[in-house]
């Protein structure tokens, strides 16, 4: 029997608004991949895709990290949410977050703030049900709904 070879291949994506080239095996998912640049906010939870903790953005929309296959990147426009801070000031959402105790244990955070971040710039001004139903996707094993649902109205009144 003859034994396959998982050859690298070469792609070349803007991550956090750096060009960067890297080899990656085409089984390795964008969590893994991640992880090669120190990047650790998207983390993979579940494996499926059902909880958000592995959220990243590409080309501005917000997939699981842990379904997306890294290959899929090669001419892609990559963010996480490290990106969110670049020059050392928090955005509007990470701040609410933490003013309004929107975190527990902090495990999903960072996949509730990009979501948070791409709700707001879809819908300026959600209503409760808005907020909810976009972040339907995301889950938090500690309970901080409420507390996620104040930040996310707190940051949409930010300036």
């Amino acid at each position: 029997m003859s034994e396959r070879i998982m050859t690298a291949r070469i792609i070349n994506f803007t991550l956090n608004g750096q060009p960067v080239s890297t080899a990656i095996e085409p089984h390795r998912n964008m969590v893994e991949l991640l992880q090669r640049f120190d990047l650790f906010g998207a983390r993979e939870s579940c494996g499926q895709g059902l909880c958000g903790c592995c959220t990243v953005l590409v080309d501005g929309v917000a997939v699981s990290g842990c379904l997306y296959f890294a290959v899929w990147a090669d001419g892609k426009k990559i963010s996480t949410v490290e990106h969110l801070d670049a020059g050392g000031t928090l955005s509007k959402v990470q701040q609410a977050f933490i003013d309004c105790g929107a975190f527990q244990c902090g495990f999903c955070t960072p996949g509730f703030v990009l979501m948070t971040h791409q709700l707001l710039e879809a819908h300026p001004d959600p209503s409760d049900d808005d907020i909810r139903d976009y972040l339907a996707g995301n889950l938090c094993r500690c309970g901080a709904y409420p507390e996620i649902i104040e930040a996310v109205k707190r940051a949409a009144k930010a300036p």
